[in-house]
């Protein structure tokens, strides 16, 4: 299992590569063989083995010789590594000993947790380092993660345990919500309606939130200061994870965004005016709440009581 997640991890980052080349120009990622850029030769396909080529080829294209980017082979492993990590896990919950019927539930939303974590972060680094070399955050990625990260939540909300994550009054009312496995006579809403409805304020919270911050910076200054792309990249984190994790995610990356400017401002390297891609910042916010948001955010949370 570790070494086909790894293996997968290769080839899925390969594709990756693609989207990451072809994305930002507006070209298919599904037609057309891969080709160099400094010659326009085709590839061999045995030129293209994730990874070894690489290394076989020293960096360099076979017909013109022209430098193959290390972003390829690193794009390449990291995702291996990232489908290691979330693979582990993944086979680790599918095969928790369960007996009776709720924990075959917790055991389902376990992997469907694992999924959403596995895809967000596919998704992630392939936006982190497209920000990084073309600033641009193309909607075929950060859309369509919205709507699967929202479509693993509605699954999620599916196999939720009978009575968990209900939300009671706190007085007895005539009052019950339509598709409640039992009543106690102060039931609000069940915790199928409370994952979902507030996965979708999650959602247009995050978002609003950048709107927020695009619209006053744009107002104060006279000129964009935050792409769309972000807002929508945020709101891909909260459609994953929910709205405490695209908090944390948002407050990471702003402040590696900042470390950053700054670093390159002493170094002579970058002035008020210039440009950041925030978005890659904002993806590795995203990728440290993927891997240990809960952990966080419950540490945080403990400090404040």
């Amino acid at each position: 299992m570790l070494i086909g997640s790894f293996v997968l991890g290769l080839l899925l980052g390969s594709f990756l590569n693609v989207c990451i080349s072809r994305l930002p120009l507006g070209e298919s990622v599904i037609g057309g063989r891969s080709m160099c850029r400094s010659c326009g030769k085709t590839v061999r396909w045995y030129d293209n083995i994730p990874l070894l080529s690489w290394v076989i080829l020293r960096a360099r294209c076979r017909d013109c010789k022209a430098a193959i980017s290390w972003r390829y082979p690193a794009v390449e492993f990291a995702t291996a590594l990232w489908f290691l990590r979330s693979g582990s896990i993944l086979w680790r919950d599918w095969n928790f000993t369960c007996d009776f019927c709720n924990q075959y539930q917790i055991q389902t939303n376990r992997v469907i947790l694992d999924l959403a974590v596995l895809a967000a972060g596919y998704l992630l680094i392939g936006l982190m380092v497209m920000d990084w070399q073309t600033h641009t955050l193309p909607d075929s990625f950060t859309l369509t993660g919205m709507i699967f990260g929202f479509a693993l939540t509605c699954v999620h909300a599916m196999y939720l345990a009978p009575g968990e994550g209900e939300i009671h009054l706190h007085r007895q009312v005539k009052l019950n919500s339509a598709g409640a496995g039992r009543s106690t006579g102060d039931l609000f809403i069940t915790g199928p309606e409370a994952v979902v409805l507030g996965r979708v304020a999650a959602i247009a919270g995050a978002m609003l939130l950048l709107l927020i911050f695009h619209w006053s910076y744009k107002a104060l200054r006279k000129r964009e200061g935050m792409g769309m792309g972000d807002v929508k990249l945020l709101g891909m984190i909260a459609a994953f994870f929910g709205w405490w994790p695209a908090v944390l995610a948002l407050f990471v990356g702003t402040i590696a965004a900042t470390a950053f400017a700054v670093i390159q401002m002493a170094r002579g390297r970058a002035d008020r005016l210039t440009e950041l891609p925030y978005g890659s910042f904002l993806a590795i916010g995203g990728l440290i709440a993927a891997m240990a948001g809960p952990i966080l955010i419950e540490w945080y949370a403990g400090l404040l009581r």
